[in-house]
């Protein structure tokens, strides 16, 4: 049976979606980017604003349109919180929610009536998780979330905690890397309560992944700012752990901070960072931020604005608040006008182009290694066969560079920001003396 898989949202649905994939190929199933081409559909929904909602059901309708011959799974959050409607509405064939992920392949093999392959001709060990031409995976490490912040409805969705074993982990990123993935991303809802529930905790859990695995490079997921325990720094003196953390701040303001029900002060924001920059050499540090959130007034924002501008990111996912039913921002009072939000919107843009830029112009000339990927690039006229990610999550374009490199780790030389200021140009170093390569 060939199996067509659609992910929205988080990079938690990417793993959990690679996972699937895995399940379906060892049951003697093949997996096709051609949705026309499918006999099953796979789709991972997203629930986190009424935005991703509308998208859900958007390309539910897609899937339908585009092969409705095919039989058609819907889960993810959507399909957790709104159950029914999906199931009553948009008329999938099967509806699996989030507290049955894990048993996806399985559940479609039983309520489908979907034949497998005997185990007998099944070789699992030669079944690759992710898709040719993918060098970065994403893998699941706990699931829930405790905390109940006024915007989100994620955690209503994905329920309790639940770390992974951490066994199952290492046994994981170790198979990863023998299937030739060379570089993984640990990611949860919740990605540093790790542990809470296994007398564990984010720190512990690195430390052995970086002890028992050979993957050459490791990254974090969105790190929440109060969940960074004592031992956490010196975990970066391995550098195969990537100098790079997204830590949401979704405010500068304190007293917006409140409204949202953060755990984290913009004073303990702050000492946490310069710590962590003065103690983790390139250390790139991201956030996120939620522009226009209720009772936001103009002296909240220019606070807010004003502290953005003196911590400095080197990247900032922006989003413009809009009122998700069943939480409880969604109540709260002074809901802004939607030009107001696209104004403040705009001004962080801005500042933040600015200082993605600041932060570029710092590395020009240095030396890096970059993990090639098949993943081209046109800008200024030019194109760009190959592209990669500096340790620190600076984005590069690589000339004088085929795809015959795809998927190696290489020193690059970073020479330029390109014109809209989204990715450096980089060509390889030149070795240094008897072929060797010239020092970082």
């Amino acid at each position: 049976m060939r199996i067509h898989f659609k992910t929205l949202g988080c990079r938690l649905n990417e793993a959990e979606t690679e996972t699937w994939r895995r399940d379906f190929l060892a049951l003697g199933h093949h997996d096709t980017d051609q949705v026309e081409e499918a006999d099953l559909i796979v789709i991972n929904s997203c629930a986190v604003t009424e935005e991703a909602v509308r998208k859900s059901r958007k390309l539910v309708r897609r899937a339908q349109r585009g092969n409705p011959q095919a039989k058609l799974v819907l889960s993810g959050c959507y399909a957790t919180l709104n159950a029914d409607a999906a199931a009553a509405d948009l008329g999938v064939d099967l509806l699996v929610e989030n507290r049955d992920k894990h048993r996806l392949a399985e559940l479609v093999s039983e309520s489908l009536s979907v034949p497998t392959m005997p185990a007998t001709h099944i070789d699992d060990s030669h079944a690759p998780l992710l898709p040719a031409g993918r060098q970065r995976a994403f893998v699941k490490v706990q699931d829930g979330c405790r905390y109940r912040c006024t915007f989100c409805i994620v955690t209503v969705a994905r329920g309790e905690e639940r770390s992974r074993p951490l066994g199952e982990i290492i046994s994981e990123i170790n198979q990863l890397h023998d299937e030739g993935v060379r570089e993984i991303v640990m990611t949860g809802v919740h990605l540093g309560g790790y542990g809470a529930d296994t007398d564990s905790d984010i720190g512990r859990l690195i430390a052995r992944v970086l002890a028992e695995t050979g993957m050459p490079r490791i990254r974090l997921g969105s790190l929440e700012p109060w969940d960074i325990p004592e031992n956490f720094w010196t975990l970066f003196d391995n550098p195969r752990l990537m100098p790079h953390l997204h830590l949401p701040l979704q405010s500068g303001c304190d007293r917006t901070l409140r409204r949202m029900a953060r755990r984290c002060k913009t004073a303990e924001f702050s000492a946490l960072v310069e710590h962590a920059r003065q103690t983790v050499p390139r250390l790139n540090i991201t956030t996120d931020i939620i522009v226009g959130f209720p009772g936001e007034s103009e002296a909240d924002w220019q606070e807010s604005l004003d502290f953005i501008k003196t911590t400095g990111f080197g990247h900032i996912h922006i989003f413009s608040y809009s009122p998700r039913g069943g939480t409880k921002a969604a109540m709260l009072p002074e809901q802004l006008p939607r030009t107001l939000k696209r104004e403040r919107s705009e001004a962080l843009h801005a500042l933040a182009a600015g200082m993605k830029r600041n932060i570029q112009r710092h590395h020009i000339g240095e030396r890096l290694p970059v993990l090639v990927e098949a993943a081209s690039l046109r800008a200024e006229g030019k194109s760009y066969a190959v592209s990669g990610y500096t340790p620190n999550f600076l984005r590069v374009a690589i000339t004088e560079l085929g795809l015959e490199r795809a998927n190696q780790i290489i020193e690059v030389e970073l020479s330029r920001i390109s014109s809209c200021g989204n990715f450096i140009e980089a060509h390889p170093a030149v070795s240094g003396p008897a072929g060797n390569p010239a020092p970082a």
